[in-house]
């Protein structure tokens, strides 16, 4: 990046979409120079936020500002992050909001933006219920998204019976990087372990992180650098 450049910027779209009442909405981070850098294409993170929160809560967590300062040190690489607003608190069987990403937001992401549009370069993560939804759409879709983050993990209960079987289902060559963290305080870590053991006790390649810390914000703002740092190193 060049001190030209600046930092990057955020701007918010609408997806129309026929699997929800109202249109998919969602924060874009674009990285320092993407306006300038005209030939460029740029990986893509897709970040779920929490239950009760919105899209903007990665940004307050502080992902745009800490992508700008790694990128600008030559660190990372520059990337987009995508953040979209869950506006339910329901299970994937209730609503559509994974078909609404899957089929609406991810074609409208790469066809609006400069990306690089495969599985390869897009990754999925999420805190806390969005941890849950990068699980979901991670191992439901690895023909989408290469990389799975997921912190402080609350997996569906619809989901609980069936992530064994979508791990099964993924040839070797096709399974996403996996990250999994959560604090050693946390009151959902029994999950978080057992998800653990089930990768661990199947050989399914993954980085698993006991922190010292609870289930709040506190805890994933003082790792969103480590969480960037993950994310990035496959680009």
């Amino acid at each position: 990046m060049t001190p030209a450049c600046g930092p990057g910027s955020i701007e918010t779209v609408d997806i129309p979409t026929t699997h929800l009442p109202e249109a998919l909405h969602a924060s874009i981070y674009l990285p320092p120079c993407y306006q300038d850098h005209l030939r460029q294409r740029y990986p893509v993170l897709y970040l779920f936020h929490g239950l009760t929160s919105t899209d903007t809560q990665w940004i307050r967590l502080g992902a745009p500002r800490t992508a700008d300062r790694l990128i600008a040190a030559g660190e990372i690489p520059a990337f987009i992050i995508v953040m979209p607003y869950d506006p339910s608190g329901q299970e994937p069987t209730q609503y559509g909001f994974a078909g609404a990403i899957t089929q609406d937001l991810v074609p409208t992401i790469d066809s609006r933006y400069r990306t690089l549009p495969d599985r390869l370069h897009r990754a999925v993560g999420g805190l806390s219920r969005g941890a849950g939804w990068a699980i979901h759409l991670g191992l439901t879709r690895p023909d989408l998204f290469g990389a799975i983050g997921a912190h402080s993990v609350v997996v569906f209960d619809s989901d609980g019976m069936l992530v064994a079987g979508w791990l099964a289902a993924i040839p070797p060559g096709s399974l996403p990087r996996i990250y999994l963290d959560i604090g050693d305080d946390d009151g959902g870590l029994p999950g978080a372990l057992l998800l653990e053991w089930m990768l661990t006790a199947d050989d399914i390649p993954h980085e698993w992180h006991l922190n010292r810390g609870s289930h709040d914000e506190s805890y994933w703002s003082a790792h969103v650098e480590a969480y960037l740092r993950w994310y990035t190193s496959g680009w």
